[in-house]
């Protein structure tokens, strides 16, 4: 597994079009890495000189392909000019059965870039044989055919990034009120306005969640305790799962009629709860409290 604290570390992608070249940058630029698609083999060592004379080492994902003449014909130099200035490079090569590429661009309408006639099968013919030189030296070889997205983006994590790391989930907490809007921004969207409301309360309706007389008045009803600890038991089951998705941000919203007792309550226990549990970047908001 490549060490990307040392030095700089370079991944180039390239491969055949409609292989996933486009979901691996992505999946490389979401865990820190610089990501650059179809920039001019030449201009590599450029851009690296311009970041050298800043006295910086950059990660850097940037996908090639066989549209640009200048790869085939320059990549030994310019990879060996960028391995000179202290970079390690890896060349991740993707590929796909030619079955699977043909229906990948009848799917997306999408001309392949090398079929000027029209013919399909005739271009992944070609670009395979344009770009065997490059797949011959690859550190690593993917097959795609019959990869999901969430796989590949797995499998390029796995090889080129080390777990710990990867960035980590990071968790937004957000109260509402219903008659304020929905929050766009919300993941997961909580009802509890099947709780009895503190506002009906005289001595708390001038409270508001945050004040711990109505924490305890809306935690006194066994339904809240119930909902409160399947809902712990769901988020302990479902936030493993989304960091594995390579998800980056999450936001739970709690909702009540006016985001001003019920809502902020169990918000702001179902944070404290979780800060004892959850390891990421956790973040409390109470959006309709004036």
């Amino acid at each position: 597994m490549v060490d990307t604290l040392k030095a700089g570390l370079i991944i180039v992608v390239t491969g055949l079009s409609g292989s996933g070249k486009t979901s691996a940058l992505k999946s490389l630029e979401d865990h820190g890495f610089m990501a650059i698609d179809n920039l001019p083999v030449l201009l590599l060592p450029k851009l690296l000189a311009i970041r050298k004379e800043s006295g910086d080492f950059i990660r850097l994902a940037v996908g090639m392909d066989a549209r640009e003449a200048d790869l085939l014909n320059n990549y030994g130099e310019v990879f060996n000019q960028a391995r000179e200035m202290g970079y390690d490079l890896k060349l991740l090569f993707l590929e796909a059965e030619d079955h699977s590429l043909v229906k990948r661009f009848s799917e997306t309408r999408r001309p392949h870039p090398l079929a000027q006639t029209g013919n399909l099968a005739a271009a992944i013919r070609l670009e395979r044989e344009k770009l065997a030189p490059l797949r011959d030296i690859a550190d690593l070889i993917l097959n795609t055919t019959g990869l999901t997205a969430q796989r590949l983006r797995e499998m390029v994590l796995e090889r080129f990034v080390q777990i710990q790391n990867r960035r980590s989930l990071a968790v937004e907490v957000l109260s509402f009120g219903f008659k304020n809007g929905l929050p766009p921004e919300a993941d997961l969207m909580l009802d509890v306005r099947f709780l009895p409301n503190p506002f009906y309360v005289e001595k708390l309706r001038a409270l508001d969640g945050r004040d711990e007389q109505v924490l305890n008045y809306v935690l006194s009803f066994q339904e809240t305790r119930d909902f409160l600890e399947k809902l712990l038991d769901l988020l302990d089951f479902l936030l493993p799962l989304y960091q594995r998705e390579g998800k980056s941000y999450l936001t739970i919203a709690v909702g009540c009629t006016g985001g001003q007792h019920r809502s902020v309550a169990l918000a702001g226990y179902l944070w404290e709860r979780l800060k004892t549990c959850f390891s990421g970047s956790l973040v409390l908001r109470h959006r309709d409290i004036v």
